[in-house]
């Protein structure tokens, strides 16, 4: 018995095309999402973002936010 050789590009667009397939675009895309281990510092990011901010300033901002997109 002899078995075709695939490239690893091969396998992988076939199998994307498989899950896509049984599993929809969406769950497809959620399932390789587990996989990725991201990129970057979260922590020092959300440092500058976000400085000393306590919970309640964030409320708060987030409230005249809301009130001045309703106006």
């Amino acid at each position: 018995m002899t078995t075709k050789t695939e490239s690893v590009a091969q396998i992988t667009a076939t199998a994307i095309t498989l899950l896509s397939r049984e599993l929809g675009v969406v769950n497809t895309a959620r399932f390789f999402n587990q996989f990725t281990t991201g990129f970057g510092d979260y922590t020092a990011e959300r440092d500058q973002i976000l400085g000393n901010a306590r919970v309640e300033e964030i409320v708060a901002e987030i409230k005249a936010q809301r009130k001045s997109n309703n106006d």
